[in-house]
C-alpha cells in the first residue's frame, strides 16, 4: 500500500476505517442532517459513540467537505480506489 493511500485510513483503537466514497457519503449524511454519534458509529461499523467521536476528530476537514465524485476521482487517480473497494468486498458478509 502506498504512503498516499495510508493517509486515507483512520485508525481507531485496533480498527482501521478506509475513507472510501461510501464512508464519505455517511460522513456527509452526518454533517447535513441530524444524526447522533451512536447512529454514526453503527453505520461505520464502530463499537460506540466514543469511537465515532474519535473518528470525526481524526478525519481531515478537507476530506469531510469534499464532494463524493471528486473524492472517488482522487482515489482512482492515486491508485487507492481499487485497493479500498477490494478490501470492502472481502469484508462483506456472504449472503
Amino acid at each position: 500500500m502506498s504512503e498516499k493511500c495510508k493517509e486515507y485510513i483512520i485508525v481507531i483503537g485496533d480498527k482501521q476505517v478506509f475513507i472510501t466514497p461510501q464512508v464519505l457519503e455517511i460522513i456527509h449524511e452526518y454533517l447535513h442532517r441530524p444524526m447522533g454519534l451512536e447512529e454514526l458509529a453503527k453505520k461505520l461499523g464502530l463499537d460506540n459513540w466514543e469511537e465515532a467521536y474519535t473518528f470525526i476528530k481524526e478525519i481531515p476537514a478537507w476530506i469531510m467537505w469534499m464532494p463524493i465524485n471528486l473524492w472517488r476521482h482522487r482515489l482512482s487517480k492515486e491508485g487507492c480506489l481499487e485497493l479500498f473497494e477490494g478490501s470492502e468486498e472481502q469484508e462483506a458478509p456472504a449472503g
